[in-house]
């Protein structure tokens, strides 16, 4: 947990990579074993991974490309950026750049009769790509994401989770002992607006992982309650509520 949490602040979006470096043997045995140990959101929802050369999808980055496939049940979306982060920061902490990759397809769309949601294009990356002052990175103020003074050091380090475009979806009430999370509507993007809940939903995941890690790490011991996702005309979609013991 502590490994995941250091990587908050070094992580970052690699879109470009030396051709002069590749993913070793044993790096790659360790990418795979280290699937087996991602903790889903969502434990009843069935999800497969596949790892794939970039020319086997339309990606224009990185070496390989991480594909994750899931059961479209409620919360799937959430699940799986829950998921696929524990292994942008898992990557990033053995140097290894990462590109979530909305847009880019594979060419296997089903696996296992499970549908193909989304990859990672990831390849090695020399050190300094990584980020050295995550403070410079560009995120909303804290005041916007976050309404109230409660549990505002954690605030500080969750606003900096990666989102589609960087939309940054998320919008957090803090009261004493409590937590509500939310994914707002109200967002302006040149990504169509028909994709924006899909990927917004995703990012939520991304969110509720680093919210999880920070807290663990904080010592706050919590117990989350994930809600049904409904209400699509609404303002303010209903993710999770965390009471903070």
């Amino acid at each position: 947990m502590q490994e995941l949490f250091d990587m908050i602040f070094k992580r970052k979006s690699i879109r470009r990579y030396d051709e002069n470096l590749s993913i070793t043997v044993d790096e790659m045995m360790e990418i795979k074993q280290r699937i087996f140990s991602l903790t889903p959101l969502v434990k009843e929802i069935k999800v497969k991974f596949n790892i794939v050369e970039k020319k086997e999808t339309t990606s224009k980055r990185g070496e390989y490309c991480l594909l994750i496939y899931s059961e479209q049940k409620p919360l799937y979306l959430l699940n799986v950026g829950y998921m696929l982060e524990q292994m942008d920061l898992f990557l990033a902490s053995r140097n290894i750049g990462v590109c979530w990759y909305a847009l880019a397809k594979a060419k296997e769309l089903t696996l296992d009769g499970l549908e193909y949601v989304i990859m990672l294009a990831f390849g090695k990356s020399k050190p300094e790509c990584f980020r050295k002052d995550f403070s410079k990175t560009k995120r909303k103020d804290l005041e916007i994401i976050w309404n109230g003074n409660c549990y505002s050091d954690t605030g500080e380090i969750v606003r900096y989770a990666p989102s589609a475009c960087n939309t940054q979806p998320w919008r957090v009430i803090s009261e004493d002992h409590c937590l509500s999370v939310y994914r707002t509507t109200q967002i302006k993007s040149f990504m169509p607006a028909n994709k924006l809940p899909y990927y917004n939903s995703i990012d939520m995941g991304i969110f509720l992982c680093f919210l999880d890690i920070t807290l663990s790490i904080k010592g706050y011991q919590y117990q989350r309650r994930l809600a049904m996702v409904n209400g699509k005309n609404s303002e303010l979609i209903d993710i999770a509520s965390y009471l903070i013991k």
